[in-house]
């Protein structure tokens, strides 16, 4: 191994220890010291008729289960962010310039995504937006990202979407799934005249 990598496997490891230790150590502290408030996050959760029935105990270790589960989930996802950025630009926003026919076309195509007309999608669906548009009416869009990575060496580009935390609610995927393709299509159009990667179509 290079000293490059060696060194980056080390702050891997520091950065993996010190996420972990300080989650731990944090959720504990917090738990205990609202275990008596009403109000308390874990006091919060409990009220669920369905569970209430199962008695006290077993009601309050479910909130806690569901408590640990989203708090682990964005300490995990804080983490992957720490370590990516020893190699990536991170952003989480990507935009660029697209015309009144190519955002015509995008609400069409996320139109027959809703009604299925297409599946599943694939690149090809997407290479109306490789012809670069003229100057004439162009409009500026931007969407937040869960995450754009830009390699430091290479310029290579990543758009990636996390599912890491606790808030994986059903009623939002069809939202979810829209604001994904629109910036997957504003990232496909940004990076025309670059190498591109990995797009990921969902």
């Amino acid at each position: 191994m290079t000293n490059d990598t060696l060194d980056k496997k080390e702050a891997i490891k520091s950065i993996v220890h010190a996420s972990v230790e300080s989650f731990a150590v944090g959720f504990q502290g917090r738990h205990e010291g609202e275990l008596e408030d009403p109000e308390g996050t874990l006091n919060m959760k409990i009220h669920n008729i369905f569970i209430a029935v199962l008695g006290p105990e077993i009601q309050y270790y479910t909130a806690l289960v569901r408590s640990l589960d989203s708090s682990l989930g964005n300490m995990l996802e804080k983490m992957a962010i720490n370590i990516a950025k020893l190699t990536y630009e991170v952003k989480q926003s990507v935009a660029g310039p697209l015309s009144l026919k190519q955002t015509q076309d995008m609400a069409e195509l996320l139109e027959k995504y809703k009604r299925r007309e297409v599946r599943p999608p694939t690149t090809d669906d997407y290479q109306f937006l490789r012809t670069k548009p003229t100057e004439q009416a162009l409009v500026t869009k931007r969407h937040d990202s869960d995450y754009y990575l830009i390699d430091k060496e290479t310029g290579e580009n990543f758009l990636i979407e996390l599912k890491i935390g606790g808030d994986l609610d059903n009623k939002k995927a069809r939202s979810e799934k829209e604001a994904c393709q629109i910036k997957d299509i504003t990232l496909c159009l940004k990076l025309i005249k670059k190498k591109l990667v990995l797009l990921k179509l969902h």
